[in-house]
């Protein structure tokens, strides 16, 4: 083949020799398609087996200054009587070495395909790659906010939302948070520079600034509950600087402490789904309530799982109470004609119970393969009926 590709130069060379003839007499060619140039030009071609060198003869012959496209181009040059007779005689030589050419480009990308199934194999055994639009997956806070929403939604309940960024009067004051009372160190938080008439907007520590939104936006019967994003300055396996949250606000003329414990009993039965669960109230502390109430349920701890609705251990979930009157009042709401009760909990801090999550901290590092494990698909909306977590 080395001998071949010096020769193709000398080839072209007895190829204008032979045209030089050809112009002078074109009765000495019957056919020049059968010449001798022409014929080792034809086996050449067919000897190649290399993609680039082929275009390259291609180019050297058919090309736009090739050989034979210069013969046709000076067809003008040259005697009238002439031109008929040397147009027939290169134009089958062009459309041959045109049909030559194109069959072995075939040839040549034929045998490459060849090599390359011989040389690569496909791994039939292994799984399917899941679709596109089926490999994202959902977070699971955004997932629990969901089974919250589904449930509190069958019993009656609205959501409320509102700004992350609060008024000290709606975060503390209208709560019943006195100034400097030592229930606002436990949300020591994150305040944005003084205004200049001194007050100081921050990051709010709870969702409870929703309600009292909601109190002074709407008149009673009231039931809403309030998901969002708070922010405390506390950083552990267990905490997070910012974390979700959702509370539930009912104001009415006849709420008691009956209809909070029922509330509380369907939620826990529903989201964690099961069929019964025991919970128990210890009196507490919080300013906005009156009483105040911590809410333990019933679980077994097992090999590093919790199970709910079962077992003899107790783990606190919850904080609960009746609205304080004081707020009542500082929401424009008569407290001897109304009444209410609210309660809130940690959406992070239940969905690590409910899924299984070690570390609080996992939920926010953006760590793809952590939410490929524990998130849920997208189009898996959860409901009573079909399962929340289904």
């Amino acid at each position: 083949m080395s001998e071949e590709k010096k020769n193709l130069p000398q080839l072209l060379d007895k190829l204008d020799q032979e045209y030089e003839s050809l112009k002078r007499d074109p009765a000495l060619f019957v056919t020049w398609e059968s010449s001798d140039a022409n014929t080792q030009i034809q086996i050449y071609l067919r000897s190649v087996n290399s993609a680039n060198e082929l275009n390259e003869a291609k180019i050297q012959l058919l090309g736009k200054s090739g050989r034979l496209s210069m013969y046709l181009s000076e067809l003008g040059r040259l005697p009238k009587e002439m031109r008929p007779q040397i147009a027939a005689l290169v134009n089958p030589v062009k459309a041959r070495d045109q049909e030559i050419i194109d069959a072995k480009f075939e040839e040549i990308n034929r045998t490459a395909i060849e090599e390359r199934l011989r040389s690569e194999s496909e791994d039939v055994t292994l799984p399917v790659r899941e679709a596109p639009f089926e490999t994202g997956r959902v977070h699971p806070v955004t997932q629990v906010i969901d089974e919250l929403t589904a449930i509190f939604a069958d019993m009656g309940f609205a959501i409320a939302e509102g700004p992350d960024i609060e008024t000290d009067g709606y975060n503390f004051t209208k709560l019943n948070f006195p100034e400097d009372h030592p229930a606002r160190d436990m949300q020591d938080t994150f305040f944005f520079n003084p205004k200049p008439d001194g007050s100081r907007l921050l990051l709010r520590t709870h969702t409870s600034p929703v309600q009292v939104r909601t109190m002074l936006a709407q008149k009673p019967p009231i039931r809403v509950i309030c998901p969002g994003r708070t922010y405390r300055s506390d950083s552990d396996q267990t905490h997070t600087p910012m974390f979700h949250q959702v509370e539930g606000l009912v104001i009415d003329k006849g709420s008691h402490l009956g209809h909070l414990k029922w509330i509380l009993e369907e939620f826990c039965k529903a989201f964690f789904e099961v069929d019964r669960v025991k919970m128990r109230f210890r009196p507490s502390f919080f300013p906005f309530t009156e009483p105040s109430l911590e809410v333990d349920i019933q679980c077994r701890r097992d090999k590093g799982e919790v199970r709910f609705g079962e077992g003899d251990d107790w783990m606190e979930i919850l904080g609960c109470g009746m609205v304080h009157p004081n707020v009542l009042r500082n929401c424009g709401l008569d407290p001897d004609g109304f009444q209410g009760f609210a309660w809130g909990l940690g959406i992070d801090r239940i969905a690590m119970l409910k899924y299984g999550m070690p570390d609080l901290r996992a939920f926010f590092e953006a760590d793809v393969r952590w939410l490929s494990h524990y998130g849920f698909r997208p189009l898996d909306f959860p409901t009573l009926a079909g399962g929340l977590s289904s």
